[in-house]
């Protein structure tokens, strides 16, 4: 007999719901992409202005597959508010084969075009499951094969890495050297000159970013200031273990245990090519490392020979994919 699918709405505070995305997600990756309940919960807590509505597949009754869509709409230094973003798309190994994946995007496209979008793009939403497609899982062509292509503008194929290295025998490398300021970890009462240094420097997806982990009950002691005469000059944001921000959304698994994360890091712009972002990131490191983490993500970067000099090497390899809608 025909299976019978059917598109149930994703609802983020029923418990059945979460693990059995979780579940379609973890039966659709490598070991080394698998999630917790934890974790797909913490990905679809309401941000502050974000639109997000999900899906999920089901095929005589049973989860097969998911999907979530989000989009920002009123924050345009965050995200123009024309592109969406498809958070994250599964299709259990069981129920491949079926179009469950297919229907799935074009439910997600067509909702992201009825909140007023003209692009969509993979992963790297706000609170991201991915920085985009991971490589690692050659579904590219599904995508492809649907119309998604580079950014507009690339010719080429456009990927960002997270880049990884032990932080067991760390030394500074030799391009660090002594600056004019200092880097200590941020303390509270610290907040207004957090802000007004990213409302100046990156008032965008940084700024938007640091203001939803600190609101939502994060610790401000995970953020290393660099601070200068004039007041603080960069930033970098540390994710340890017992982090409020989930150390898994990087998927470390294959590091050595204590695992720890840096980034986002960044300096003012007038105050760069003075060392000061390798004060700051040696800085990070060195606490990282002086708190027992070994295994250390940097995420979402294309400066793998910046951070090649501290030890970092290729981890994950993600491509960027936008679609236009109709």
């Amino acid at each position: 007999m025909p299976q019978t699918l059917e598109l149930q709405p994703f609802d983020r505070t029923n418990s059945e719901h979460i693990r059995a995305a979780t579940d379609v997600w973890n039966s659709a990756v490598n070991v080394c992409l698998t999630i917790s309940a934890d974790f797909l919960a913490y990905n679809a807590t309401p941000a502050t202005g974000l639109s997000q509505e999900g899906r999920i597949a089901l095929l005589d009754g049973d989860p097969a597959g998911f999907v979530l869509a989000s989009v920002l709409p009123d924050e345009p230094l965050v995200t123009p508010p024309s592109l969406g973003w498809v958070d994250a798309i599964a299709v259990s190994l069981a129920a491949r084969q079926q179009g469950i994946g297919a229907e799935l995007l074009e439910w997600a496209e067509q909702w992201l075009a009825e909140q007023g979008c003209t692009a969509v793009t993979l992963g790297s939403s706000i609170r991201p499951f991915t920085p985009g497609l991971p490589v690692e899982l050659r579904s590219e062509e599904f995508f492809t094969k649907r119309g998604y292509a580079n950014p507009p503008g690339e010719e080429t194929r456009q990927t960002v890495w997270d880049v990884s290295a032990s932080l067991a025998g760390y030394t500074p490398p030799r391009s660090v050297h002594e600056i004019d300021g200092a880097v200590r970890p941020a303390h509270p009462g610290d907040e207004d000159a957090l802000f007004a240094f990213l409302r100046r420097e990156f008032p965008g997806r940084w700024r938007y970013e640091m203001e939803e982990y600190l609101h939502g009950g994060g610790r401000i002691s995970d953020v290393m200031l660099l601070w200068t005469e004039r007041g603080v000059d960069g930033f970098c944001q540390l994710t340890f273990e017992d982090s409020p921000r989930p150390m898994e959304r990087y998927y470390p698994y294959s590091l050595p245990r204590p695992w720890g994360q840096l980034g986002p890091i960044g300096v003012s712009e007038d105050s760069r090519g003075r060392g000061y972002g390798a004060a700051l990131l040696d800085a990070g490191l060195r606490r990282l490392h002086d708190n027992g983490v070994n295994g250390c993500v940097i995420d979402w970067t294309g400066l793998l020979d910046f951070y090649g000099k501290f030890g970092f090497t290729p981890y994950r390899e993600y491509v960027r994919l936008i679609k236009r809608l109709a």
